[in-house]
C-alpha cells in the first residue's frame, strides 16, 4: 500500500504555483462522520413526517395489512436513496465544494487541475459513493484510499476530483500588510487600496466576471487580466496578479467599495 503523498502542486498556465495538503483518511471519516450522521437525523425527521402525514390524512396504520404499508416503506426507501446521494450534491454545490461534516474539519473537494468542482463531477463521485459505502459504511473507498497515493476513493478516481484541506484565501490586506517593496504611485498613508479611482465600467467589468466566470473556459487567464487592469488603474503594481489568484483580487476589490 502506498502512503498519501502529504502536498498536491498545481502550475497553472500563468506560471504560479499552488500547494493543497492532502487530505488523509483520519480527517475524511471524521467529516464523513459528522455528515451520516446529519443525515441519519434528517432521514428520522422527514421519515417520522412522512409517517404522521399518512396517519392523519389516509388513516393508516403500522398495524394493516393493506398496499400502503408497502407504499410507505417505498417512500421510507426513496427518502433513504435522495439524503445518501443528494445531501452531498446539494452542499458541495451550495457550499464549492464542501459538505457540512467537510466544513467543520476544514476539507474541500476540488478537481485535479485544483478548480472548482462541476455538477457534473459532483454527482459522478457521490453516485459511486455507494459502491465505495460497501461492504459496510466505506469498506471499499477505505481500501481505495489505502491504495491511492493521493488517497482518492472510487468516486474521486471515476470523476476526476480530490479531498484537500482547505486554505485560506490570500487577500489584499496581507499583502498590503506584507514587507514587500512599495509599489509604484500608491500611497502609503490612509486607504492602501484606493478604489476610488476605478471607473463604473472598471467595476461593471468585474461583476459581469463574476456572474460568468462559471461558463468561460479562459476564466484563469481573464481574471488576471481584469485584475491587472484594476490594480493599474488603483495605481498598484500589476504584477501583483501573477501571484495571487486574479479571482480572489477581483474579488477583494469589489468588496472595499463601500470601504
Amino acid at each position: 500500500m502506498n502512503a498519501p503523498d502529504e502536498t498536491l502542486r498545481i502550475d497553472t498556465p500563468e506560471n504560479v504555483i499552488f500547494g493543497y495538503r492532502v487530505a488523509g483518511i483520519g480527517s475524511r471519516f471524521l467529516a464523513a462522520l459528522i455528515d451520516t450522521t446529519l443525515i441519519l437525523v434528517l432521514q428520522l425527521v422527514v421519515n417520522i413526517g412522512v409517517l404522521l402525514v399518512a396517519r392523519f390524512l389516509f388513516n393508516f396504520s403500522l398495524s394493516s395489512n393493506d398496499s400502503g404499508l408497502a407504499w410507505l416503506l417505498g417512500i421510507f426507501g426513496l427518502v433513504t436513496f435522495a439524503f445518501l446521494w443528494g445531501y452531498y450534491i446539494f452542499f458541495e454545490m451550495l457550499w464549492n465544494g464542501q459538505s457540512p461534516g467537510k466544513r467543520r474539519v476544514g476539507l474541500r473537494v476540488i478537481r485535479m487541475d485544483g478548480t472548482p468542482i462541476t455538477l457534473s463531477e459532483s454527482i459522478i463521485r457521490n453516485l459511486v459513493r455507494l459502491v465505495d459505502f460497501l461492504p459496510a459504511y466505506y469498506g471499499v473507498g477505505v481500501i481505495a484510499m489505502f491504495i491511492n497515493s493521493q488517497a482518492r476513493r472510487l468516486g474521486d478516481l471515476a470523476a476526476g476530483t480530490m479531498v484537500v484541506h482547505d486554505r485560506a484565501a490570500v487577500t489584499l490586506e496581507s499583502l498590503a500588510a506584507a514587507p514587500a517593496r512599495p509599489t509604484p504611485g500608491l500611497s502609503t498613508t490612509g486607504n492602501p487600496w484606493p478604489v476610488e479611482r476605478l471607473t463604473s465600467r472598471d467595476l461593471e467589468m468585474a461583476e459581469d466576471f463574476l456572474r460568468r466566470r462559471d461558463s468561460l473556459a479562459n476564466r484563469a487567464e481573464l481574471a488576471q487580466r481584469i485584475a491587472q487592469a484594476l490594480l493599474a488603474r488603483m495605481g498598484a503594481d500589476p504584477a501583483l496578479a501573477e501571484h495571487v489568484p486574479g479571482e480572489v483580487l477581483i474579488q477583494e476589490i469589489l468588496s472595499k467599495r463601500g470601504g
